[in-house]
């Protein structure tokens, strides 16, 4: 086989990289067609290369499908909704591997199951996905994404390596993974990696945080953390939370799907509610700021602690460091829900099924696909 993996954001590329190696294990051929994008090519450049990802290079989705057309691979894999689906339809098979865990709304819509299969993450969203569309082509497989940390053989292979970060690695480890806005950054303390002297503290910006003009405050913010011994900022380039997720004994974030990701290795977290906001949110424009959030992850606000400040942060982080356990019943219904079955070996299904479906004589590939 021949798969093109369509990547038109750096972050799909961790759900992406566990189906690839299985491909390659087993002899196929892929490549991955990434979008230009002024603020990240540089970044990309060098994944691609530290990754040694075989690339093409397009720069819309328009383009794409024209290429697609052209290098007639067996299968183009979707971590999204593709806007020139009809154009490929037909000619091409197509898989979605949605690029995340998927709590909004969204993950429902009708435009993602148009394509030739979709493979999804445990029998709750299978059931209720079939229910909704009854006549689509659903494969429940799993989190592809998570393979890594769930495999004997990578397991150790993909941790951080907290030594050569300059790390204790006697200490427990805390992964800060905040987003760009509404964020907490700017409400943490200059001085936080003092306050928390115990602990290693790993700091795993939003990319948008780097490549923003107006995120310059929490760049700055970022980099005095990292002037403390106990402290590693991740940098652009590190675009992945799987080493961070396998080497960290608890996350702190915001409302964020890297909860339920962290989660799934019975690790417990630390949920940020305090958030700055703009002016335009605050006070009798704090509508905008409810209409902005997506309510669909409120359901799961009992997957971990809550500190509603960054006074109670310490003490949140402490208490979850000494009772792991206070919320694994909780994280284990969830990840039954969200992420499906744990066992490193979806990639093994997702290419068992791409390898065995029939081509259609309209579908059939080319003998290799074209960098």
């Amino acid at each position: 086989m021949n798969i093109c993996f369509d990547v038109p954001h750096l972050y799909y590329l961790p759900q992406y990289l566990p189906v690839w190696r299985e491909l390659l294990c087993r002899g196929h051929g892929a490549l991955f067609v990434f979008y230009r994008d002024p603020d990240m090519e540089g970044v990309l450049e060098k994944v691609i290369a530290s990754e040694n990802l075989p690339a093409n290079w397009i720069s819309s989705p328009e383009e794409a499908a024209s290429f697609y057309l052209h290098q007639k691979p067996d299968w183009v894999i979707f971590g999204n909704g593709f806007s020139q689906l009809p154009r490929i339809a037909g000619q091409l098979q197509s898989a979605l591997l949605y690029h995340g865990i998927g709590v909004k709304a969204c993950y429902f819509d009708k435009e993602l199951m148009e394509m030739s299969v979709r493979f999804v993450e445990g029998a709750y969203r299978y059931q209720k996905l079939s229910k909704l569309y009854p006549d689509k082509a659903i494969k429940d497989v799993g989190f592809a994404k998570l393979d890594p940390l769930f495999s004997q053989e990578t397991h150790g292979k993909m941790a951080l390596d907290l030594q050569a970060k300059g790390l204790d690695p006697s200490k427990p480890t805390i992964l800060y993974a905040p987003t760009f806005y509404p964020s907490s950054i700017e409400l943490m303390a200059d001085d936080w990696p003092r306050t928390f002297h115990e602990y290693n503290l790993i700091v795993k910006p939003h990319f948008f945080t780097w490549s923003k003009k107006k995120y310059q405050g929490q760049r700055e913010k970022i980099e005095r953390w990292g002037r403390y011994e106990n402290t590693y900022v991740a940098t652009p380039e590190e675009y992945s939370l799987v080493p961070f997720m396998a080497r960290a004994d608890i996350l702190i974030s915001e409302a964020s799907s890297a909860f339920f990701e962290f989660a799934a290795l019975d690790k417990p977290i630390v949920w940020c509610d305090f958030l700055k906001l703009r002016l335009g949110y605050r006070g009798i424009f704090k509508f905008r700021f409810t209409q902005r959030m997506d309510g669909d992850i409120a359901p799961y606000r009992d997957i971990g602690i809550h500190a509603d400040s960054y006074k109670t942060l310490k003490q949140a982080v402490d208490s979850q460091i000494e009772r792991p356990d206070q919320f694994r019943e909780n994280r284990i219904r969830y990840t039954q829900e969200l992420i499906g079955t744990t066992d490193g070996k979806v990639s093994a299904r997702i290419v068992d099924y791409l390898s065995t479906v029939p081509m259609d004589k309209n579908t059939q590939s080319t003998d290799g696909i074209e960098a």
